[in-house]
């Protein structure tokens, strides 16, 4: 691409889209809006607890999904100071179902780095920003930006598609994405970086959409190079996704009349990190679920028809489902299996991820 040619892409994309975000911007629980901020002067920028609460929220998640959860999250700890201060058995509950948990323990660990190191202030520039848990590039960038105002490059997945589109780059992601990241950074106006961010944000998710773009409508399209080419639609081009595994184990569902089921909770590192759990066995890559021989000789069991199936991000689970009825000696049991029993009342409150709501579910005890 020509270098003038971008040169004029780059001065006319801010101020036509600005324009546009002035009177379209979408109306989100932790954003200010231009609407807001013309009708109170005082208000100049969002706060940072809330931007950095909701951007840890919307990382691999929809905005319709977070809005609820945020809105919990934030009734229960108003500041950076209540959300350090609680346990983090309970934020872990608060997050189920939002999936990925070690986000969850990454927002409790930065929620205590701001407010007991950093008297509650959060970072105003990217690289202080950076340095707390669980905040990386995109999100310092965003906080950064929609916080502080600062010119920084904000470029999430609607971002990439509008970038690959207007600019027309062909080569499939991962790769472009260095050349994506180039071409947003030169855009970036120093004026209301905040508001181009979320601009360029609302531009992806409403109308640079995914399938049928709404470029009749799209305040940049003029000089829209993937418009021009009629290749819009067909641009981000991604590599061909690589298979997912399967991996497979059996879980172990104690139940008692008296007591209800026996769950434990998994170790604070690695995939599920410190949630609650139907007791399983090891899970298997490619081949046969294997029973564990240390949970398989303190009940006679039974195999339930069927299989649970979930999938993670980088594989499928087949889960078969076993189940023991315990009328006696529940505590050695519990300690045998390092649980603690609960009853159904007991699941809300409870941090158990999606994966073993459906055990439970499977096993008709929800």
């Amino acid at each position: 691409m020509k270098r003038i040619q971008v040169a004029v892409l780059v001065q006319m994309i801010a101020e036509e889209l600005l324009s546009w975000y002035d009177r379209h911007a979408r109306e989100l629980p932790w954003r200010l809006s231009p609407r807001q901020k013309r009708s109170n002067p005082d208000l100049l920028f969002a706060d940072p607890y809330r931007v950095w609460l909701s951007e840890i929220m919307l990382q691999q998640t929809t905005v319709a999904t977070v809005k609820g959860y945020y809105e919990k999250f934030l009734m229960a700890w108003p500041s950076v100071h209540n959300l350090a201060s609680e346990e983090l058995d309970n934020i872990l509950s608060a997050w189920a179902g939002l999936g990925y948990y070690a986000r969850a323990r990454n927002l409790h660990k930065c929620a205590k780095v701001v407010a007991e190191q950093l008297g509650g202030i959060f970072p105003d520039t990217e690289e202080g920003l950076l340095k707390l848990p669980g905040v990386g590039p995109y999100t310092a960038a965003a906080i950064a930006a929609i916080s502080f105002d600062r010119p920084t490059t904000v470029v999430d997945g609607n971002v990439e598609r509008v970038i690959a589109r207007y600019y027309a780059l062909e080569d499939p992601l991962p790769g472009v994405k260095p050349q994506m990241k180039e071409c947003a950074q030169k855009q970036t106006p120093n004026e209301r970086a905040g508001d181009y961010a979320q601009a360029m944000m609302d531009l992806g998710a409403t109308i640079c959409t995914p399938r049928s773009p709404g470029c009749v409508i799209c305040p940049i399209q003029t000089d829209c190079l993937g418009r021009k080419s009629g290749i819009a639609e067909d641009l981000p081009k991604k590599a061909p996704k690589k298979e997912k595994p399967t991996r497979r184990a059996y879980a172990y569902l104690f139940l008692s009349e008296e007591r209800g089921a026996l769950l434990r909770r998994r170790p604070e590192k690695g995939l599920l990190g410190g949630m609650t759990e139907v007791p399983t066995g090891n899970w298997i890559v490619q081949g046969n679920a294997e029973r564990e021989p240390g949970l398989d000789q303190l009940s006679q069991w039974t195999e339930l028809d069927g299989i649970v199936k979930h999938t993670f991000t980088h594989f499928h689970f087949e889960i078969t489902v076993l189940t023991a009825k315990v009328s006696r000696d529940h505590d050695e049991v519990a300690k045998a299996v390092q649980g603690k029993w609960a009853h159904k009342s007991d699941f809300a409150a409870l941090a158990l991820p999606t994966v073993m709501k459906k055990i439970l579910h499977h096993a008709g005890y929800t």
